[in-house]
């Protein structure tokens, strides 16, 4: 999860290594204007300008984009031959990197701590803030299993019906979410009848907080 802003963590870097905005401005080849703008919280950056931005501060992206995540920057993995110059019929699509940062329990809640397992990577048209790795088999039957890496769109609220990384009293479950205004009530529902539904009431609902709907899923063969 975010714990703070990418414009606070730009003042900060800024900061450490001593660079003006304008020199910033200057390297990155961006009006200093907009250098201010990002500083002063009024916009985030999209991917393409994030990776600029986190190469010339020497940090990771997602460190520099408020998560709690080591500082340092990625390395990168060895060169490989390119499988597409030897198949013609194979593509690569767009990819993108999505945090990586903990745990997500299907079945009963469990501690998560935010913790940076590195970087997914995800089709760049699907629009994800960031994955966790399921743990348990109480969503088996929408065919996420344990060791699968679900991806996030982060938000506080999903329709009924929908999937969602929960916090329950700061342990984090993956469901689909059910609340009934009238009666005050949440229901976390499983894809397996073996787990029985979690069902909140009234104050006890001061304790969960939403913090991002499943939009996709990636397994290992």
């Amino acid at each position: 999860m975010r714990i703070t802003t990418f414009s606070e963590r730009l003042k900060e870097r800024m900061a450490e290594i001593d660079i003006s905005a304008a020199e910033l401005s200057r390297q990155l080849n961006l009006n200093e204007a907009v250098i201010s703008q990002y500083k002063s919280g009024k916009y985030e950056p999209k991917q393409d300008r994030l990776e600029k931005f986190a190469k010339l501060l020497d940090v990771s992206e997602s460190w520099l984009m408020g998560y709690d995540v080591d500082k340092s920057p990625a390395t990168e993995a060895p060169e490989e031959e390119d499988i597409t110059k030897k198949y013609p019929g194979i593509f690569r699509p767009q990819m993108k990197k999505v945090p990586l940062l903990g745990k997500v329990a299907c079945g009963e809640p469990i501690y998560s701590p935010n913790y940076d397992d590195g970087f997914a990577l995800l089709n760049s048209d699907v629009a994800a803030d960031f994955a966790l790795v399921a743990k348990g088999e109480s969503m088996a039957g929408v065919g996420i299993h344990s060791g699968d890496v679900v991806f996030f769109h982060e938000q506080d609220m999903v329709d009924n019906g929908q999937i969602a990384a929960v916090f329950v009293d700061d342990e984090v479950t993956l469901k689909r979410v059910y609340y009934y205004r009238e009666k005050n009530k949440l229901v976390l529902n499983s894809e397996n009848p073996e787990f029985e539904p979690l069902v909140y009431l009234g104050e006890e609902l001061n304790h969960i907080h939403i913090i991002g709907k499943a939009v996709a899923q990636l397994r290992k063969i």
